[in-house]
């Protein structure tokens, strides 16, 4: 795939919320990029009601974010355990990822008391030899990995948790995961959005579904009265590959009849079917069949949207800044075109746009 752009100016990095920014800021007082084919314009987020039109859907994804770093020791050497995603079977998939000293983490390189990592073309991204491997965690807890969670890469590994359960441990000594690009840490509440809901088992996503950050109960409301819709779905994502950008591993994910029949039925009529959100694109075009017919389904996806595939169902996309290397650019492309996501980087490059979760939002319509 060829970038959009070739970089991304390192101070572009949204180092904290936009609320936290200056005084009588709100979630929704982000700049928001619109791209209509290779058409570009640029607008403040509030205005999203006048650029969509009565009929249109929104497509919303509902999962919580979790508190899911926890700071651990394998022997002697410090570790912090990302939770990325609870398997049927009660393990979850986690990444053990070193300190650095500055409040956030790294890709383990080589950690004392550790096996070697095996070179995969990125540094540290091998984690060969860790079956078997013993964490302690807060409260007594203890994590053993089993085995990886896929044959792409070691990464990502199966791991039983015994003494407390996950969901206890992340509520008491949890934290939101952060990256080296942000200025300090923040509460869960930061990363929540507004359409989050708690779930019943006490699942969620490791990884605020950031797309939806900007949203206020303010302008949803508004959104309403101007005749948009809400169709809500649900997936967890997973624990991103920071330094390797892999394509997503299998996410747990639902549309409920509901939704379904929403989304049928705008697609029927005059209406835009707009996902807020990568994940909410994975969702829909999970459950949507070779006729575009969305039918309820709950359960794995392990589907890669890329400009190949397609989509089936949805017409456009309001979502984050991804970095170049991203594997989410494939999906942007499958909704827009690649010459559209071009277009759009390089002007928001120009105008200074910020990336990442606390950032500014694209919105590509048809």
């Amino acid at each position: 795939m060829r970038a959009p752009v070739a970089g991304v100016p390192t101070e572009l990095s949204a180092r904290v919320p936009v609320e936290q920014r200056g005084p009588g800021l709100d979630r929704d007082g982000v700049r928001l990029l619109v791209s209509r084919g290779t058409e570009v314009s640029h607008h403040a987020f509030g205005e999203l009601p006048g650029l969509l039109r009565a009929g249109d859907l929104l497509v919303v994804n509902t999962s919580p974010t979790l508190a899911a770093a926890v700071d651990g020791r394998v022997g002697d050497a410090r570790v912090v355990v990302h939770f990325s995603t609870r398997g049927d079977d009660g393990r979850w998939a986690v990444e053990l990822r070193e300190p650095d000293g500055r409040g956030t983490t790294r890709a383990r390189a080589e950690v004392k008391g550790l096996p070697r990592a095996r070179a995969r073309g990125v540094e540290g991204r091998g984690c060969g030899g860790l079956a078997g491997t013993r964490v302690r965690l807060p409260g007594g807890a203890r994590l053993v990995l089993e085995e990886p969670l896929s044959a792409r890469g070691e990464r990502l590994w199966w791991a039983r948790a015994s003494g407390v359960a996950v969901s206890a441990l992340l509520r008491e000594h949890g934290r939101p995961i952060r990256y080296s690009y942000t200025e300090r840490d923040q509460p869960l509440s930061v990363y929540q959005t507004v359409f989050a809901l708690p779930s019943d088992d006490g699942t969620g996503s490791a990884e605020m579904p950031s797309a939806a950050r900007p949203f206020t109960a303010r302008l949803v409301a508004e959104l309403v009265s101007r005749g948009v819709q809400f169709a809500p779905v649900r997936l967890h994502t997973g624990v991103a590959s920071a330094e390797s950008h892999e394509p997503p591993y299998p996410e747990r994910f639902a549309v409920p009849e509901a939704s379904a029949r929403l989304i049928n039925a705008v697609r029927a009529g005059d209406g835009r079917v707009v996902a807020v959100g990568t994940t909410a694109v994975r969702a829909v075009e999970s459950a949507a069949g070779a006729d575009g017919i969305v039918r309820a389904r709950a359960g794995w996806t392990d589907l890669v949207v890329t400009p190949e595939r397609g989509v089936r169902v949805v017409e456009g996309l309001l979502t984050g800044l991804h970095e170049p290397e991203a594997s989410h650019l494939l999906m942007l492309e499958a909704v827009a075109g690649r010459a559209a996501v071009g277009r759009g980087y390089e002007a928001a490059v120009r105008e200074r746009y910020l990336w990442h979760e606390f950032g500014d939002v694209h919105l590509l319509l048809p």
